[in-house]
C-alpha cells in the first residue's frame, strides 16, 4: 500500500545484508528504512524485537551483535523523537540462543530507557 514502508522481506538490499553482519545492516536500515521511516511520519512505532539476526542465533544468519541491535533502537527511538513524540512499543519476539538473547534484549532496553 502507499505510504508505508517496505517490509524487509520486500527490500532487494536487504537480502543482501544476509551473511554480512552489522555493517551491511547498518548499511541498509541508514539509507533506506530510517528515511522512509522519517517520511512515513508515524504517530506510534510498534518495534517487535526479535534477536534471531545474532550472529550465535541458529536460525538466522544476519551476523549481528548486541551493539548493533543497541543502535538500531537508539535510531528507531530517534526518529520517534522527531515525528511521534517519543512513543514506541517493543514486544520480545524471538531468539533461540538464550544466551545471545539475553545480552541482545539487554542492549535494546538499553537504548530504550536512554531515549
Amino acid at each position: 500500500p502507499a505510504g508505508i514502508p517496505p517490509s524487509p522481506r520486500a527490500s532487494p538490499t536487504w537480502s543482501g545484508a544476509s551473511g554480512s553482519g552489522g555493517a551491511a545492516a547498518s548499511k541498509v536500515l541508514k539509507s533506506e528504512w530510517l528515511p522512509a521511516l522519517e517520511d512515513f511520519k508515524p504517530e506510534l512505532i510498534l518495534i517487535s524485537a526479535g534477536f534471531d539476526a545474532h550472529r550465535a542465533d541458529p536460525l538466522a544468519q544476519m551476523l549481528l551483535v548486541e551493539d548493533d541491535f543497541y543502535w538500531v533502537t537508539k535510531a528507531i527511538c530517534e526518529v520517534a523523537a522527531s515525528c511521534c513524540e517519543g512513543r514506541v512499543v517493543s514486544a520480545l519476539e524471538g531468539g533461540y540462543d538464550l544466551d545471545a538473547l539475553a545480552r541482545s534484549s539487554a542492549a535494546h532496553v538499553r537504548a530504550l530507557m536512554e531515549a
